[in-house]
């Protein structure tokens, strides 16, 4: 499975020791960390050494001694059995999270042995519980990692020539293939980007099964809730992360408090929200008045919207009928192009130099969809699931701020208007290489 975040581990890899620090994959579980890792050892490195803490509970006090980091060389050579070598050998702490201390062994693999290749992975429902008091600030680089983007999913099916050929940009020749997109954009519209789901599709071409392993997925999620978090919060975190698909659909997509329980206010859901956000399970959206720069001046932090990781399991938590894809686009308005704008979301977080945002003005009369900071210029999008592609919050944005780049995305094929660009569904991802 070809994940583009790859080429990040090989040039982490390649630094040079002093300009390289031990390496922490950030993300929800089963996102693919522990694959990357592995494949990484397996493709770059004579040998491989992996602790998986969470299973060996042997090595959880490993780090409880001190840090000598030779003394850690030598148990770990010891229980392996593998040479461990300086820039031969990959060292992967899994599940770092079990291992008291374990973070903080990192800053001292970087100050006394940056020698050796150290990547460290755990979900961050764990990795939160350090921060306060063992979290190696500025000691460690950090690679943030999502499930399969769209064309990452592309390459899982084998359909290599379609993914190149969208980075050609030669829209007269991708117009020409749209229908093909779109169908394989409904697929994963329903199995998402969760690698053991993508896994599933290819080995199987089998939706039942696909959904199998979606709910599975979200069952772990919840046992994760219960797992790290204060006991106080558990409760809340599920009926939250429970509403999150249902409000996303409503006509005001703003997320309100009551839909998730009576009389509920900001200040009782206020962490659980943070939680499952620093666990990348979820995402928040916040609302911003204005569409001038920087947009974190305008923001409006009592207003914003939630997103889950994936589209695939925002399917599977509204319960989507794998019937529902012989519908045609008829597909892609499902629950008000609730599903739609996840998609979107999701393939926009991949870039770690947008900043995303959404746009209603005070008197509430407009709203676009997300706005976002991209190369030192506002750029707003409006996502559309259905055929109508009137554009009045665009045109209100429009008028207000007078922005060069204004996005459409839909399934219209691509089309530059005299103010406002069309850019396929399937193609939003190519979005910061159109604007730079």
């Amino acid at each position: 499975m070809k994940r583009n975040v790859f080429q990040n581990l090989i040039a982490w890899k390649n630094k040079p020791s002093d300009k390289r620090k031990p390496l922490i994959l950030e993300g929800a579980r089963q996102t693919g960390k522990t694959w990357l890792a592995r494949e990484l050892g397996r493709t770059e490195f004579d040998e491989y050494v992996e602790i998986n803490f969470e299973d060996n509970e042997q090595f959880r006090s490993l780090f409880e001694m001190d840090f000598d980091i030779e003394r850690i060389l030598m148990a770990l050579r010891s229980v392996t059995g593998k040479k461990i070598r300086q820039g031969k050998t990959l060292i992967f702490f899994d599940e770092i999270q079990y291992a008291r201390r374990g973070l903080l062994s990192l800053k001292y693999f970087g100050d006394k042995a940056p020698e050796y290749h150290v990547i460290a992975a755990g979900s961050l429902l764990g990795v939160v519980d350090h921060k306060d008091d063992s979290f190696p600030v500025g000691k460690v680089e950090f690679e943030r990692i999502y499930p399969l983007s769209y064309e990452e999913f592309l390459m899982a099916l084998g359909k290599d020539g379609l993914v190149q050929m969208l980075h050609s940009m030669d829209w007269d020749l991708i117009n020409s293939f749209s229908s093909q997109y779109i169908e394989l954009l409904r697929q994963y519209y329903y199995v998402g980007g969760m690698p053991e789901a993508v896994r599933t599709f290819v080995e199987e071409k089998d939706y039942v099964a696909v959904r199998k392993v979606q709910l599975g997925l979200l069952e772990s999620y919840q046992k994760d809730f219960s797992k790290h978090p204060p006991q106080e919060i558990v409760k809340r975190m599920i009926l939250l992360w429970n509403t999150i698909p249902s409000q996303l659909a409503k006509e005001n997509k703003k997320f309100v408090y009551t839909a998730v329980r009576p009389s509920a206010r900001a200040r009782d859901f206020e962490t659980s929200i943070q939680w499952l956000c620093d666990a990348g399970v979820a995402y928040k959206v916040t609302r911003v008045r204005a569409g001038e720069l920087p947009l974190t001046g305008f923001e409006d932090a009592d207003a914003f919207k939630m997103y889950v990781l994936d589209v695939g399991l925002h399917g599977a938590m509204t319960g989507l009928d794998a019937k529902s894809l012989i519908s045609g686009n008829e597909f892609f308005k499902q629950y008000k192009g609730a599903l739609t704008e996840q998609f979107v979301l999701q393939q926009l977080v991949l870039f770690d130099e947008i900043k995303i945002h959404y746009w209603t003005p005070d008197e509430g009369i407009a709203e676009v969809d997300f706005v976002v900071q991209l190369n030192g210029s506002i750029v707003p999008i409006e996502v559309k699931a259905e055929v109508n592609l009137k554009a009045k919050s665009l045109a209100q944005f429009i008028k207000r701020y007078n922005t060069p780049n204004v996005i459409r995305t839909s399934l219209e094929k691509y089309f530059k208007g005299e103010k406002i660009t069309n850019v396929p569904l399937f193609a939003i991802h190519l979005l910061p290489n159109m604007l730079k």
